[in-house]
């Protein structure tokens, strides 16, 4: 049932992007030059359309996207290394604990008797 509503929602996400390019083409065939001026260096583009830097755009922030969750995904693994690590650590302090012998110490009869007269 979900990968029918996700594919419901992504047919009407394509559905609205292309009536949006259809309806704005013009807009979106126009020229235009980008360019970066700092004190020690100036850079300029050459001319490009706007659907052109939408689309480098979009693809840039897929990248950084990907990168960015590539990131996180080492850092959970790591993280799960150092609790597996520990878990395994506490599961052998248990089970010593647990393989220690039972004494018992005897109590004097001593010991109550005089606790008993208080």
């Amino acid at each position: 049932m979900k990968n029918i509503i996700k594919g419901i929602i992504g047919i009407l996400l394509i559905l609205l992007a292309t009536i949006l390019i259809v309806q704005n083409h013009e807009q979106l065939s126009k020229t235009l030059i980008l360019k970066v001026d700092l004190k020690l260096w100036a850079w300029e583009t050459p001319p490009m359309f706007v659907y052109l830097v939408m689309i480098i755009v979009f693809l840039l922030g897929i990248f950084m996207a990907g990168f960015f969750g590539i990131v996180e995904r080492f850092k959970s693994k790591k993280r799960i290394r150092v609790l597996t690590k520990e878990s395994r650590e506490k599961d052998r302090e248990l089970n010593s604990l647990r393989n220690l012998p039972i004494v018992e110490s005897k109590i004097e009869d001593k010991g109550l008797a005089e606790g008993a007269q208080d």
